[in-house]
């Protein structure tokens, strides 16, 4: 009877996995949402991104000071504490007259906060174009902003693409974070759950590999084309 109760009790017991898989479906919902949450916090990064990588790479100094300022705001305070401001700061602050969803403030703070390292991917890229491209597509009459956009970042897009991707897979992991403000993703999700019912294994390792299963094949990738990239460069 005592080993019996010894093996209940483990957190590694059968018994506690087959009530993980018999609630997997509360995991799945977790899951779709963080899906979702990613893909409208790249998005939003991802112009951000763009938009302040090309203004920091412009002759500009006014341009260049405010891109430099948002980089240096978003990539040197903490994303929880973004989250915390956001959420109930705002709220505070206008008397509840802003209030924020907990998916909004997620897509929201996720992609200001990767918008600043993704400007920096992109400013980095376009600074490996040889700068006698732009000087030549400017020289023709093109715009700014065409030189960026038809000329350039294209051009750029070889070297931007790893890095670009390891930022995509840091962004999907740093929305755990929404977990701090009760979001339905996963890792919020797991704790719910584990709190309930003392299941802290197989939900944190659930949830770390549903993680694994988004972030995995993105890595993957990226190392694959880091590594084609130095083969070309070194041809």
């Amino acid at each position: 009877m005592f080993l019996l109760t010894t093996a209940a009790a483990s957190p590694f017991a059968l018994s506690r996995w087959a009530d993980f898989f018999a609630n997997f479906g509360e995991f799945a919902k977790g899951f779709l949402y963080t899906l979702g949450m990613s893909f409208c916090a790249l998005l939003l990064a991802f112009v951000l991104g763009v938009i302040f990588g090309a203004m920091s790479s412009s002759k500009s100094k006014i341009l260049k000071a405010i891109a430099r300022v948002y980089v240096e705001v978003f990539q040197n305070t903490p994303l929880l504490v973004q989250f915390v401001f956001v959420y109930y700061g705002l709220a505070i602050m206008t008397n509840g007259l802003i209030m924020i969803s907990t998916f909004f403030t997620a897509v929201l703070c996720v992609g200001l906060y990767h918008g600043a390292y993704i400007a920096e991917v992109i400013r980095s890229g376009i600074e490996a174009v040889p700068k006698g491209q732009t000087e030549a597509a400017l020289s023709q009459g093109f715009t700014y902003s065409q030189t960026m956009s038809l000329i350039i970042l294209p051009q750029a897009v070889r070297t931007i693409l790893p890095p670009l991707t390891n930022q995509v897979v840091n962004l999907i992991k740093n929305t755990s974070t929404v977990a701090i403000i009760s979001g339905a993703d996963i890792m919020f999700t797991a704790k719910a759950w584990a709190y309930e019912t003392t299941n802290y294994v197989p939900a944190f390792a659930g949830a770390a590999l549903l993680y694994f299963i988004m972030c995995f094949p993105l890595a993957t990738w990226a190392r694959h084309k880091e590594e084609e990239n130095k083969k070309s460069y070194s041809l």
